[in-house]
């Protein structure tokens, strides 16, 4: 994982979090090693021994009102005790700006300190989405990601089963890729995964015999999609008579994504085999479970309770003799 400095998030996210530095650049070089931020209100007081000194601090109207109430001696050493600490940085919201000496102390020991015009809860939860974006877990996979019916089928397989030509075929009947080729997988939460594409690729995609082609603008910006939850994997494989196949779906198959499970679904590959409307059943299909409808499942019910009707009425006429 590439490293986060002070210096990367000013320069990348300085628009957004709106943000302006206060002292000098000598803390710009300073790595983050956390996504949570934190609030020192109780570390001004004195209190360290809960401190969570390698998060982000953020300084809300309460405590710049708490920091203005002190005398310089009490300020100098509060600004001793939090950078002191060795913070990464500090971020003051709704534009205000720390006392001089404050400043001062924060030089010292060669921490950033920002002011922002954003509100604090505004200032925390952007902050929150960008480090929890930058230190989310990843995995880079072989594969290719279509959004079909708004939910995202991930398809794997050897190279050169056919991937690229299902998802083309699927972008044509009106659906939506989003990666080909390579596919970053991001863990946003502890149970979802998000695909995207590469910068290098785009929507950029590979059909043998053609060679490279733009999806985006052979088929318009409503082809394609940035990103997309991952929720089922479609894996490929060549036909085989020699193996079986699920034939009614009952026992369902899972596979693991960054720690997070999925239901993984085998299709295999045959001349003749329509995979393009196979893909928007298994879309459907999907929501039809999430909505709590398993087909199988009913059919199965069903199939068993006529079985055990059949077997009731023959009983009893086995033993009606009038």
């Amino acid at each position: 994982m590439a490293e986060l400095t002070v210096e990367k998030i000013y320069n990348d996210r300085k628009d957004f979090l709106d943000i302006t530095l206060l002292n000098s650049d000598a803390g710009l070089k300073k790595k983050i090693l956390s996504s949570e931020v934190h609030r020192p209100g109780l570390a001004l007081t004195g209190f360290l021994e809960r401190f969570s000194h390698q998060r982000t601090q953020v300084l809300g109207e309460t405590e710049m009102t708490y920091l203005s109430r002190m005398n310089r001696e009490m300020l100098i050493e509060a600004g001793e005790r939090i950078f002191g600490s060795d913070i990464p940085l500090m971020i003051v919201s709704k534009g205000l700006t720390p006392p001089l000496d404050f400043l001062g102390i924060a030089d010292k020991h060669g921490t950033a300190v920002f002011s922002s015009r954003l509100t604090t809860s505004e200032l925390t939860n952007r902050l929150s989405v960008y480090l929890d974006a930058f230190f989310a877990p990843t995995v880079t996979v072989h594969g290719t990601l279509v959004d079909v019916y708004g939910v995202g089928l991930l398809y794997t397989g050897k190279s050169g089963i056919g991937k690229s030509e299902i998802a083309l075929d699927l972008v044509e009947r009106g659906h939506r890729l989003v990666a080909d080729d390579v596919v970053k997988i991001i863990r946003k939460s502890p149970d979802v995964i998000v695909g995207t594409g590469s910068e290098l690729l785009g929507h950029h995609m590979e059909i043998r015999g053609i060679g490279i082609i733009d999806v985006e603008k052979l088929f318009g910006i409503r082809s394609i999609r940035l990103q997309k939850r991952i929720e089922v994997e479609v894996h490929l494989t060549l036909w085989s008579d020699d193996l079986e196949y699920e034939r009614l779906g009952l026992e369902e198959k899972a596979t693991t994504v960054l720690g997070v499970s999925i239901p993984q679904i085998n299709v295999p590959i045959s001349p003749g085999k329509n995979i393009t409307v196979i893909s928007e059943v298994i879309s459907m299909n999907h929501m039809l479970k999430v909505y709590g409808e398993n087909t199988a499942i009913e059919f199965s019910k069903r199939l068993a309770e006529r079985l055990h009707r059949q077997a009731m009425t023959e009983d009893y006429l086995e033993a009606d003799y009038e």
